[in-house]
């Protein structure tokens, strides 16, 4: 998925994110606003996964929303 969908359509994904990874609080998400490296770095503080572990993550959430 583009990263500009990801930020075009964040107040919707917000809530499946969340969902996801329920260590994040609503702040995070809200600072976020779509912002791969800033919700990166929060995973790996709040969980202490490696950057590739993050990637990984983030890479499988948005394949979830991916067109076919």
């Amino acid at each position: 998925m583009n990263k500009d969908i990801i930020a075009g359509n964040w107040q919707q994904l917000k809530g499946k994110a969340q969902s996801q990874w329920g260590k994040l609080t609503d702040d995070v998400f809200d600072v976020a606003e779509g912002n791969r490296e800033y919700l990166s770095g929060k995973l790996q503080e709040q969980y202490g996964w490696t950057r590739e572990r993050t990637e990984d993550e983030i890479n499988a959430f948005e394949r979830q929303f991916e067109k076919h």
